[in-house]
Parts: structure tokens; C-alpha cells; sequence
């Protein structure tokens, strides 16, 4: 293959030689392209010894990015315009990274390359189990954020921004829903120095004064969260009887039912927005003077006063039953029960 045809492998290689000189990486390609049927949609993975901040194994993706020849419209980014990197803790003597990492890092890739939606600096991900099937780790969830030590290259394809991944807990990743990914992480620093994923780690949360400085941010800032993607969604306006209307119907997983409470709190009390959307359905909540809502053919508009965005943020829970308001009784919230299913389809929990 030309040289002029690699630019975009190169560009990465280059980034990765400025940290690491000539040490020789662990490198794992795939053999059979993606596009003709293999399995492995990033054409490769290098991992590099790292010691600092302590020892741990630094992989880099190859393959979000246009490595080889242009072939998207968009001149400013190279590909989908980033690639991952993952920092995974290392023992002294170990010398291979483990595959449960470079496992992780392809499934990433398979969901970027199937759905097309891709990472920026503080999104997360719920895995809905151990990040490492079988392990036995509270790290269920992943948080995305700039790569401290590899700034965004530019490219003769476009630039390409280096997104680090990383390994959080159930509670960590509802703190980030209802405060701020990037303000998490910064507060707990000392717990995972370098953003290193430990399988072996504890909640970030158990350690007072991160849990206060979350709870603290979340009271100056609000949260950060002005989407969220929510399984179990539906919403059914009000009906007209004949001695009366039957009041309007939302419908919510048990299992965002309590992070959509904290993010009224986090949201419509500071004066954002908060959008939640479904493979059907969106639903737009805004803070008003009074309660009300609006239906449209694909959205709907639902107004939310103080008073019972506040309601609601104590009573949403991740119980199923039916939650009545006590100062408006034209909408009626119904908890409803949540799968969580494996890989395979089958159920491995009940939430609610």
C-alpha cells in the first residue's frame, strides 16, 4: 500500500510516538475488513505500556477515523472524527492487555458503525452489566472524555480527536446524568488518577466529600443533561367523557423513572429544558407558570410548574405504580416495570 494512502493510520501513530518514543506497542489487527463480512469493524488496536500515573495499558483505536483515502463529504473531520483510547490498569509483570478490553473497544465500534451515533467529550453509556462479562466489578457504565494527554491532530482527511473511555459504576454514571460528566471526573481525580479503568475499584460516591461536591454542583449548576434516551416512554393525552375528561397518561420505565426526578431538580427548577426521547416518542419538558401540555403529531410539549416539577422529583421512584399530583389532577404518571436483558435477549433483572 502508499504511503500517501495510510495518512490517516500514520497521523495516529505519529500522536502515539510523541508519548511513548520507539516502544514497540502490542498491536491486534483485523484480518478480514469489516465491510466484507468480518466481524471486527476497527481495522486494529495498539496498546502501549504506560507507568504513569501508575502502570496501566494505553489503547488506542484504529478506524473511526478515514485511516486510508478520503471517502466522506465532510472536509473538517476525518471519519466519524475521533478515535477511542482506554486506559486499563496493568500489572508489573503483564504482558499482554487483556481482551476483555480490546473485546470492549470492537463492541464500541460495532455500535458507532450499526446506529451511527458517535462520542463527544462527557457523554456516558449504560452497559447494563459488568463492562467485562462475568466480572466481578461494580463498573456497569462508561463515561467518555478529551484523552488528557492526546490533543485533537489534524489530518489531510480532517481532524480526529482522541476520546478516552472509562469504566464507571451505576452511581457514577447517575451523577453525571444529574450533574456533569466532566465534574465528576474532575472531583475524583485522586480515586482514579489518570482516568484508569480498575475492574477492582469502589464507587467514586463512597468517598464523602466527591458525594458532597456532586451534590453541591448539582445545587449551583444544575445538570448538564438536556437529552435523555429513555426505553419505556409513551404518553396518552386526556379524553373527553360525558361527565367529565380522563386526565393525560406518561408512562416511564421504572428504571430512569428516579433519574428523570432528579433531572427535573437538576433542569426545569434551573430554568432548562429537558427532552426525553424514545424509539417513538419525544417528550419536551419545560418550565411554566402552569401545568399544561400540548400534542403534536411526533412531539409533545409538556409544561411543568415549579411546584410540580418539585412534586415530581420526590415522588418518581423506581417503583411501578400510578403517581397522582396533588395540585393538578390533568395528568396521571404511571412506573412501569424494567427488563434488563443480556446480550442474548434473556432476562437477567427486574427493576421495579
Amino acid at each position: 500500500m502508499s504511503e500517501d494512502v495510510v495518512v490517516g493510520w500514520d497521523a495516529i501513530e505519529e500522536q502515539m510516538k510523541r508519548l511513548y518514543g520507539e516502544q514497540e506497542p502490542k498491536h491486534y489487527g483485523t484480518s478480514l475488513p469489516y465491510q466484507l463480512g468480518g466481524n471486527d469493524p476497527l481495522d486494529g488496536l495498539s496498546a502501549y505500556k504506560a507507568t504513569h500515573p501508575v502502570p496501566h495499558w494505553h489503547i488506542v483505536t484504529f478506524g473511526f477515523s478515514e485511516l486510508y483515502a478520503k471517502e466522506s463529504e465532510d472536509t473538517a473531520y476525518s471519519g466519524y472524527g475521533f478515535e477511542l483510547t482506554f486506559r486499563v490498569a496493568r500489572e508489573e509483570d503483564e504482558e499482554q492487555p487483556p481482551m476483555w478490553a480490546l473485546n470492549l473497544l470492537q463492541n464500541m465500534g460495532r455500535y458507532v458503525f450499526n446506529s451511527g451515533n458517535i462520542f463527544t467529550d462527557g457523554d456516558y453509556m449504560d452497559a447494563n452489566g459488568p463492562i467485562c462479562l462475568g466480572a466481578d466489578t461494580l463498573l456497569t457504565a462508561l463515561a467518555f472524555t478529551e484523552d488528557p494527554e492526546l490533543p485533537a491532530i489534524h489530518t489531510p482527511h480532517g481532524r480526529v480527536e482522541f476520546l478516552q473511555m472509562i469504566g464507571i459504576s451505576e452511581d457514577e454514571l447517575e451523577a453525571m446524568k444529574t450533574w456533569s460528566t466532566t465534574g465528576l471526573l474532575e472531583a475524583g481525580q485522586s480515586v482514579i488518577p489518570g482516568y484508569i479503568t480498575d475492574l477492582s475499584r469502589d464507587s467514586m460516591l463512597q468517598i464523602p466529600a466527591i458525594a458532597e461536591a456532586v451534590e453541591q454542583g448539582i445545587e449551583r449548576d444544575g445538570s448538564n443533561t438536556g437529552f435523555l434516551f429513555v426505553d419505556q416512554l409513551a404518553f396518552e393525552p386526556g379524553k373527553k367523557k360525558l361527565f367529565g375528561k380522563t386526565p393525560a397518561k406518561l408512562t416511564l420505565g421504572a428504571k430512569q423513572a428516579e433519574t428523570v426526578g432528579k433531572l427535573l431538580r437538576g433542569r426545569l427548577l434551573k430554568g432548562k429544558d429537558l427532552t426525553l426521547a424514545s424509539r417513538d416518542c419525544q417528550i419536551i419538558l419545560e418550565s411554566a407558570e402552569a401545568t399544561s401540555y400540548e400534542k403534536g403529531e411526533e412531539i409533545v410539549q409538556l409544561y411543568l410548574s415549579p411546584e410540580i416539577s418539585a412534586e415530581l422529583s420526590q415522588k418518581l421512584q423506581a417503583k411501578e405504580g400510578a403517581i397522582e399530583l396533588s395540585s393538578y389532577d390533568g395528568l396521571i404518571i404511571q412506573i412501569v416495570k424494567t427488563y434488563i436483558k443480556d446480550q442474548e435477549g434473556n432476562v437477567v433483572s427486574t427493576v421495579g
